[in-house]
């Protein structure tokens, strides 16, 4: 038998160009020392859940499954930080309450569809760089006001990200 086709996705929010600009300009606000490995441009989002490898012949059912309702919020990014093993991020100054809701919402979506989400406590940021283990970190700069209207399904395939559906609000 042949080997079963599988999907690595995760869901994100997923900035506008507008958004997705002023996160490449914080991006490149930082000092990258050589060997750091900054995040391209369009891959830059804020993950709501890590879903992993799932069977492929499964997507039609989770594209619905994951659809949930909630309701737009602000996000206000703009604090950077350096998390250990080296991983360079920009957090939110505060936790939205519609952010932690819609973050539980797609757990409970997760459990229906038979997938496990993940156990450790969430932590939302947009991940900056990689291996930044020696990066000098920026003062907080100018804060990103990112209006969260929609979410996305994305699936990771050999370094490239692909939404594979859109949900905006209801």
């Amino acid at each position: 038998m042949g080997q079963q086709s599988t999907s690595r996705l995760f869901l994100a929010l997923w900035p506008d160009p507008a958004v997705r600009h002023e996160l490449r300009t914080w991006r490149d606000a930082w000092r990258w020392p050589r060997g750091v490995t900054p995040v391209h441009t369009d891959k830059l989002h804020l993950t709501l859940h890590f879903v992993g490898g799932v069977p492929t012949e499964r997507l039609p059912e989770l594209l619905d499954g994951f659809s949930v309702p909630f309701a737009p919020f602000r996000l206000d990014l703009g604090k950077p930080v350096l998390w250990p093993h080296g991983i360079a991020v920009l957090e939110p100054f505060a936790e939205p309450p519609e952010l932690l809701a819609l973050h539980a919402r797609l757990s409970e979506a997760l459990a229906r569809l038979g997938l496990q989400p993940e156990q450790r406590s969430y932590r939302p940021h947009v991940t900056m760089a990689r291996r930044a283990g020696s990066v000098a970190v920026p003062e907080n700069g100018p804060p990103i006001a990112w209006l969260a209207d929609r979410y996305a399904l994305v699936e990771s395939r050999d370094g490239v990200y692909t939404v594979l559906r859109d949900y905006p609000t209801s």
